[in-house]
């Protein structure tokens, strides 16, 4: 096993499984939206905004690509979410300073002391589970990986919830996002925006975030991000039903374009680091979706201890 070699522009350094190397280009534009996003809390560079500049400096990942990036290596050691490997990836790589809510960094601490995930996660929030955007957020390369098969996709996003969030929301808002990253990233190119949202819909339980995903379906043509994230949301409360609806409404106005896409979901504001994550990974996965190579540049290295096969 090596240190992860994969340049997404370049052909020749991409594995030789398609499923692994759909889900490192997903996971690659889920980083840059993680990093750049995250510039933009600082309040020096929130006047950038406006005028779509980039900030100084290099650009740190958070949270969003720590446990991406398990997700990753989970699917690349057993070909499927295994919970246990995943939650004890989550434990082992946490790093508190990245970002992570209070409740999940409790939890990580107390599995990597030993405790039981079950357990831990069920108990959250008076035991209705966490209904964060947490689950989502790390999502997408999985529906990269599994973008032959989308209904296997949301299954195994179903499966990659739990260790962390347990309520029906935060269920719901991985399904969609991986629903949405499997269509994006289809061999035959990504679908139009109105059958991008229909199939993911039509993949998702009955939930506030599918609720959601319809009210985004409705609004494929409105412009203003403002507008929709006053009627969507856009993270502000970290929900997932306050951060999935609005992140694939911007996704599939932009497949293919992810400069474009970039900017539309990060003026909105909210939580703009995970929304900018789960739009990248989405975007990134179809085949014309890479960021730019400036962006690339700028990020942060994917962590040495994502291991691929040699």
């Amino acid at each position: 096993m090596t240190s992860v070699p994969f340049d997404p522009y370049d052909p020749s350094t991409a594995p030789a499984d398609p499923r692994l190397a759909r889900a490192l280009a997903s996971l690659r534009g889920l980083s840059v939206g993680d990093a750049l996003g995250s510039q933009f809390f600082v309040p020096e560079n929130y006047p950038l905004l406006g005028r779509r500049e980039l900030p100084p400096g290099d650009w740190q990942w958070t949270d969003d690509t720590e446990m991406a990036c398990s997700v990753v290596a989970v699917l690349t050691a057993h070909h499927r979410v295994d919970q246990d490997a995943l939650a004890r990836s989550f434990a082992e790589h946490h790093d508190f300073d990245r970002g992570y809510g209070p409740a999940v960094n409790r939890l990580l601490r107390l599995v990597r002391e030993g405790g039981d995930w079950r357990e831990l996660a069920a108990a959250l929030f008076d035991g209705q589970g966490s209904w964060g955007n947490g689950a989502a957020m790390r999502i997408a390369p999985l529906g990269a990986w599994y973008a032959d098969d989308p209904e296997q996709a949301t299954h195994q996003a179903e499966i990659s919830a739990y260790p962390t969030h347990q309520h029906r929301e935060a269920v719901a808002g991985a399904m969609a996002v991986a629903a949405a990253t499997a269509l994006a990233a289809a061999d035959d190119g990504p679908p139009a925006p109105e059958a991008l949202l229909d199939g993911v819909v039509a993949l998702v339980p009955r939930s506030a975030v599918s609720a959601g995903l319809r009210r985004a379906r409705d609004m494929l043509d409105y412009s203003d991000p403002d507008t929709v994230a006053a009627v969507l949301g856009c993270g502000r409360r970290t929900t997932a039903h306050d951060t999935v609806p609005f992140a694939l409404w911007s996704a599939a106005r932009a497949l293919g374009d992810y400069e474009s896409a970039f900017w539309t979901t990060a003026q909105a504001g909210g939580d703009v680091d995970t929304t900018c994550a789960i739009v990248g990974g989405i975007v990134a996965a179809g085949s014309t979706g890479a960021p730019p190579r400036e962006w690339t540049a700028r990020t942060e290295a994917l962590p040495r201890w994502l291991r691929m096969p040699s």
